[in-house]
């Protein structure tokens, strides 16, 4: 398969490009910086330079030309302002999303946050930083114009993400609305960034998980007995 990664440089991106190249596929990073290259190349992708913030669809929907999965793994970052987060949160998510349509990429994987569902109908919880907040806003609304979208879309709320190493153990869990209304709600918890990678990796190779909102954490279940529930 080619898959395109959105934000190609994130830890995420980083490990899931490393889990699909050994598999054998051929993996595509977006990344702001030439100087980010040389890591992607390490990690056995193809790096492609292009600012999310500063194209447009159809220079995008190039990149995506026949791909099969394109995932959204980028991110504003710690410290940035409302703007930034509405710009590369949200405006990037969709505008990845208006790419992938364009290109005819069958599906899309989403990386979203957990909590999104707190900011729901315009809510402002008081036990929210306000700067997360925002956050959780631009989140919500890149998950509310994919879930539109006629893609085998895949949304995956990740708990508290730490730098640990992998334990291949999580409980990957249907979150949010579903078709009838039905509010599933989160479970807190936390979860290395290599077994989100693992997860997602899993997900792409099996077909699973296709119009699902899930929450992943830590827990119970390895990793491919935890995505088979989802295909």
């Amino acid at each position: 398969m080619r898959i395109v990664i959105a934000g190609g440089h994130g830890k995420i991106a980083r490990a899931l490009t490393r889990e699909l190249s050994r598999d054998g596929h051929t993996v595509v990073g977006l990344i702001r910086s030439e100087e980010q290259s040389a890591d992607l190349l390490l990690d056995g992708g193809q790096p492609v330079v292009i600012d999310l913030e500063d194209t447009t669809v159809e220079k995008l929907a190039e990149v995506l030309a026949g791909a099969d999965v394109a995932v959204f793994a980028a991110g504003a970052g710690a410290g940035s302002g409302d703007a930034r987060k509405n710009s590369v949160d949200l405006g990037a998510a969709v505008l990845l999303a208006d790419a992938a349509e364009s290109a005819g990429v069958p599906r899309l994987v989403q990386i979203s946050s957990t909590g999104a569902d707190l900011v729901r109908d315009g809510a402002t919880p008081s036990e929210v930083p306000d700067d997360f907040v925002a956050y959780l806003r631009a989140k919500l609304g890149a998950e509310e114009d994919l879930v539109r979208r006629d893609l085998a879309w895949t949304i995956v709320r990740p708990g508290t993400l730490t730098d640990d190493e992998a334990t291949g153990l999580v409980r990957l869990e249907r979150t949010g609305p579903d078709e009838s209304g039905t509010v599933h709600p989160e479970t807190t918890g936390s979860i290395p960034r290599t077994d989100v990678a693992a997860v997602l990796a899993e997900m792409i190779r099996t077909g699973a998980g296709a119009r699902a909102t899930l929450h992943l954490i830590s827990g119970p279940a390895g990793v491919s007995e935890a995505v088979a529930i989802f295909a």
